[in-house]
């Protein structure tokens, strides 16, 4: 999962990032509100931890704007503004969820799995079904006619991807923003190495290759018995 984090409080931001990053989610960072909508707009993130109190653009106007431009990202403020006014004006403009300052790191982790589990459009009780996969997004489990395995961050970071976009082309820079963010220097190769290690799993002609382009996750593929 990729998550955007916004926070202009930077020891805080610092210790936030550590924390959420131990769950093996990719996490970029932000302190200014404009620049906040502008990545908002223009790339794909899987939740937004947002603060009301930023520079240049206010927390609110970003979570107002990101709907009216019909972005549907979840959306957790997370602030020290605790009147009732605040948390129910944040929430009418389109928030998911509203948690005050200070707060335990637990809370937080279990607010985003909540979130995140509502914003799922394919899910289970067990998590991401396509064909015979199930992914179970909160173990990185892996089960495929009954046999489960536990994914490798980046196998898992991939796969859920594809999984919660099936038939859909998912571009090589839309994946390794998955894995990186935008923290760079990874091998140039890297993606191709994981899309050979997931395709030894789930069947080469699952996750087809679209030359020039990037990957897709064959549904009808996925239903039927893995070929190596």
């Amino acid at each position: 999962m990729r998550i955007l984090l916004v926070e202009d409080d930077h020891p805080l931001a610092r210790t936030m990032l550590e924390m959420l990053r131990e769950d093996q989610d990719t996490v970029d960072w932000l302190d200014d509100g404009q620049q906040a909508l502008n990545a908002l707009a223009e790339e794909h993130f899987d939740l937004a931890i947002l603060d009301l109190t930023l520079p240049r653009v206010d927390g609110l106007d970003i979570v107002r704007r990101t709907r009216q431009q019909g972005n549907q990202t979840p959306i957790i403020i997370l602030t020290a503004r605790a009147e009732l006014t605040e948390k129910l004006q944040g929430l009418d403009a389109g928030a998911d969820d509203y948690l005050t300052k200070p707060f335990a790191m637990a809370e937080l982790k279990a607010r985003i799995r909540a979130v995140t589990r509502r914003g799922r459009s394919e899910s289970s009780p067990a998590g991401l079904s396509v064909g015979r996969l199930m992914l179970n997004p909160e173990t990185g489990h892996l089960t495929i006619d009954g046999t489960s395995v536990t994914l490798p961050r980046s196998e898992f970071q991939i796969l859920h991807y594809l999984m919660r976009h099936p038939d859909q082309v998912a571009t090589r820079r839309r994946l390794e923003e998955q894995l990186y963010g935008w923290e760079h220097g990874a091998e140039s190769n890297a993606l191709e190495v994981h899309i050979h290690h997931l395709r030894r799993r789930v069947g080469k002609a699952t996750i087809r290759t679209v030359r020039g382009v990037g990957y897709l996750l064959d549904s009808q593929a996925a239903g039927e018995p893995a070929c190596p």
